[in-house]
């Protein structure tokens, strides 16, 4: 579905890529963005009917976030927004030359560090980073299409039920997402694989390392997953106990699980990093939302997992987004059949020179962003008339001091190198974001 604004750029209802075709041939609309693909009308229209309200679904993930934009029955659009995960690294290197720095030149300034007070509900930039990105484009798809409604994946894993199943909640016990909670968690946390012979891609089973009938109990550091045939080989014996079984028999098999049990009590302590992130900043983006939107529906991932298998789709993330939530229908129609892939570059770096792997500078930067009207990461159309490149090249494009441009696909990629800038033209200017189209998984 193709995005559609009025004269004013206020938002319409979304068109199929064949009307939308037909305006912009017709001249009725011209192209106002290229990603999202967007038209704006040129004529206001008398009578402008706002009365359908559309649900924007997000479930956020650590490295990914699933969106989707929704209409009772109707899936309107996909998307993922794939966040920074470098934050932390460069953070911590600025930290060490700041200090470095520092101890050269102010070396008997007293510390400053105690008289920092963070503000009540502070989250650190590597995390405030993913809650920007996912505020960022729910404005931006705020003025693209008429959203009333919202849908958040609240919550992933709630560890402290997990740990304590008795703490309450019938539903967790006895209701419809008995097992969802724990198993998601011990697959996500063993990385889908039997933890003794590492075997994927078949049936897993949740085993307890230490039996229940020789006083283990059902706690989540006491679970793990295993494959049918080791789980019957474990049988009620502790860790110790096959361990001396297996020695007995030296084959190849037993060898590797032997080794994979010495690696498993530290696995099991093991917190995960990525849950802990989104359980993090779960209630910063509620509460961000709550003041943009009346209502905002919550829900939890084993409920998003279940309502998932239940309309057969598979494992990604702008699936979970559309199966988050009760307001899930029962049969979901698809008017989208492409992903847009929204992956978070940045404005740049600090940087004002190139060095080669000593730390010596070897190349420097431009002192302007604009060179010969374009900046590196512009979506450009370059149509070469002659020579090794000779062609139409679409993709972003990385200048040279010298005027020269070179331009790379949109998974990145070179596709030309060293033409002239004179030959291309802005398609769409550089927003800290990186874009490509995919093909859903059906």
């Amino acid at each position: 579905m193709v995005f559609v604004l009025n004269k004013n750029k206020k938002p319409l209802h979304p068109c199929s890529p064949a009307k939308a075709r037909k305006l912009l041939k017709q001249g009725k609309a011209v192209v106002h963005k290229n990603y999202p693909f967007t038209i704006r009308l040129k004529e206001l229209k008398t009578q402008e009917t706002n009365n359908q309200s559309y649900r924007l679904k997000i479930d956020p993930g650590s490295k990914t976030t699933g969106i989707s934009i929704v209409k009772t029955k109707e899936v309107v659009f996909l998307g993922e927004i794939h966040h920074k995960t470098d934050i932390k690294q460069k953070l911590e290197s600025r930290r060490s030359f700041r200090r470095g720095r520092r101890n050269r030149k102010t070396r008997y300034r007293p510390a400053r560090f105690s008289n920092r007070k963070r503000q009540e509900g502070w989250l650190a930039p590597s995390l405030m980073s993913r809650v920007d990105n996912i505020l960022l484009w729910v404005n931006r798809f705020k003025k693209l299409i008429p959203i009333q409604d919202v849908s958040l994946e609240l919550v992933k894993f709630d560890l402290h039920k997990m740990q304590n199943p008795e703490i309450s909640g019938v539903e967790y016990q006895q209701g419809e997402l008995v097992g969802y909670e724990v198993r998601e968690y011990l697959l996500e946390k063993f990385n889908r694989r039997c933890v003794y012979c590492h075997t994927e891609g078949v049936p897993l089973e949740i085993e307890h390392v230490q039996p229940k009938s020789r006083g283990g109990s059902n706690r989540v550091s006491n679970l793990t997953l295993a494959c049918r045939s080791c789980n019957e080989e474990k049988d009620n014996m502790l860790l110790n106990e096959w361990i001396e079984k297996l020695k007995k028999k030296k084959t190849r098999r037993n060898k590797l699980i032997i080794e994979n049990i010495k690696m498993l009590e530290p696995q099991l302590k093991k917190s995960l990093k990525d849950a802990t992130a989104v359980n993090a900043t779960r209630w910063k983006l509620f509460h961000e939302l709550k003041e943009a939107f009346e209502v905002v529906e919550c829900g939890s991932g084993a409920r998003s997992k279940m309502q998932r298998i239940h309309h057969s789709l598979p494992k990604e993330h702008y699936y979970d987004a559309t199966c988050v939530g009760e307001s899930t229908p029962e049969q979901w129609m698809f008017k989208t059949n492409t992903v847009l892939q929204i992956k978070a570059k940045g404005r740049g770096f600090r940087y004002r020179s190139g060095t080669n792997k000593y730390g010596f500078p070897i190349r420097y930067m431009p002192k302007t962003k604009y060179i010969c009207g374009f900046q590196s990461g512009d979506m450009v159309k370059a149509l070469v008339p002659k020579g090794k490149y000779k062609g139409a090249h679409y993709g972003t494009i990385v200048m040279r001091s010298t005027g020269r441009a070179d331009i790379k696909d949109l998974q990145g990629n070179r596709i030309a190198q060293g033409i002239d800038s004179k030959f291309a033209s802005v398609l769409q200017r550089f927003d800290g974001y990186s874009y490509f189209l995919q093909k859903r998984t059906s």
